[in-house]
């Protein structure tokens, strides 16, 4: 029996005026997520965070058996794993993204101090090329880095701090949520929170006159001028998936964020450059060629950014549209063909948007239509009439030998 998990970020969604009262999923043309809902079990997936800050990997730590209260350490450390930083149990991991700062009605050149009257102007810098990012970061850990701080590269708008022995206590906002509002509220709190605000308020002064952003500037783009620190956590040792459930594992994913969650559950990370920049059909292509040689591949995607943080709704149906056409289509028809298989797939909102996750689980092999006539919406979800399943004991289910 082979097993696999397909992880949809970002794709539930609300119904939405502009799509005619509909969501995007039941607005897009899924055939292939629709006949696996078909013929399995189609519901809605609740995860048990009382107390857990909110944050990218949620549902992932969950649905591979890992109780997130006990388990999730942020985002921030799991991001840590995939690049290969180290942190101990004592260190706080701090996701450092790039973001642009705008004064209240004015430039950012005006800005004198984080406070007040400083507005979160764009979340990921005008999505910043990495390349571009990269030179800021070493530049900012250059001038701020010690035996206690240090900066490291990651991708686009995304980064990591770690602080050694830091405070484990101090409260932090993502930024996204704050967007076209003033930071003052949203600034870290808490035990060690001046540390940390001296070292954004620092960075702002760094990063407003590098070349980088002078010349972005110059171009249109939006400047990267300042390191928002929050996503933080300490890092927790996982007990191993691969021994609990005897299956030899890998995931499949550019999201460091999902790669740090397959690393700490003791599956194999599959190398980004094997993934083509996190095109489809690539995907689809190295999970089933890992299936030649593992039990079990935990699949991520996700709609780009632009898409997440854009206004098209209509982009988000393309690109839910895509997924099922260039993902889901040949990884099931590539499964068929291999024998008897277990299937998962899962669809949750973006982080910041709370709901439940729809999924559709079942076995593979049929091509035929299925035994009820519905699609793979959060409608036909909540329709099915099954109460939904905690997501952390999902994975006793999946993993079943009977």
């Amino acid at each position: 029996m082979k097993y696999v998990i397909v992880h949809a970020g970002g794709m539930a969604h609300y119904p939405q005026e502009e799509l005619g009262g509909r969501t995007p999923l039941q607005t897009a043309a899924t055939p292939h997520l629709d006949r696996l809902a078909q013929n399995g079990e189609l519901g809605q997936l609740t995860i048990p965070a009382d107390g857990v800050h909110p944050g990218g990997g949620l549902i992932g730590t969950a649905i591979l058996g890992y109780d997130p209260k006990k388990f999730y350490p942020g985002p921030g450390p799991l991001e840590a794993a995939s690049l290969g930083v180290s942190a101990t149990e004592h260190d706080v991991v701090y996701r450092c993204t790039m973001v642009t700062l705008a004064p209240e009605g004015g430039k950012g050149s005006d800005i004198k101090k984080l406070g007040p009257h400083v507005i979160m102007d764009d979340a990921t810098a005008g999505l910043i090329e990495t390349e571009d990012a990269r030179e800021l970061i070493e530049a900012i850990n250059e001038q701020l880095g010690s035996e206690t701080i240090q900066f490291y590269p990651g991708a686009g708008h995304r980064h990591l701090m770690v602080w050694v022995k830091g405070k484990p206590r101090v409260i932090c906002t993502d930024p996204q949520s704050i967007l076209g509002q003033s930071i003052a509220e949203a600034l870290p709190s808490g035990d060690g929170a001046d540390i940390l605000r001296k070292l954004m308020e620092a960075a702002y002064f760094i990063l407003r006159d590098h070349p980088i952003n002078e010349e972005r500037s110059a171009a249109g783009k939006k400047p990267a001028n300042c390191l928002w620190l929050w996503g933080e956590g300490r890092a927790v040792m996982w007990p191993s998936l691969v021994e609990q459930y005897e299956v030899a594992g890998a995931v499949v994913a550019t999201n460091d964020v999902h790669r740090g969650i397959g690393i700490s559950a003791g599956l194999d990370a599959v190398d980004p450059e094997r993934l083509e920049g996190g095109d489809l059909r690539a995907k689809a292509t190295v999970a089933l060629e890992e299936f030649a040689k593992k039990d079990f591949v935990y699949v991520h995607t996700k709609l780009t950014d632009e898409v997440i943080h854009g206004t098209d709704i209509k982009a988000k149906v393309k690109g839910i549209e895509a997924f099922d056409r260039d993902l889901v289509g040949p990884l099931v028809e590539g499964l068929d063909k291999q024998g008897s298989y277990r299937f998962l797939v899962i669809c949750d909102h973006a982080v910041g948007i709370e709901g439940p996750a729809l999924y559709a689980f079942g076995e593979g092999g049929g091509k035929g239509a299925g035994t009820v006539s519905r699609r793979f919406t959060e409608a036909d979800a909540i329709a099915s009439n099954i109460p939904a399943r905690d997501a952390t004991k999902f994975a006793n289910k999946f993993f079943s030998k009977s």
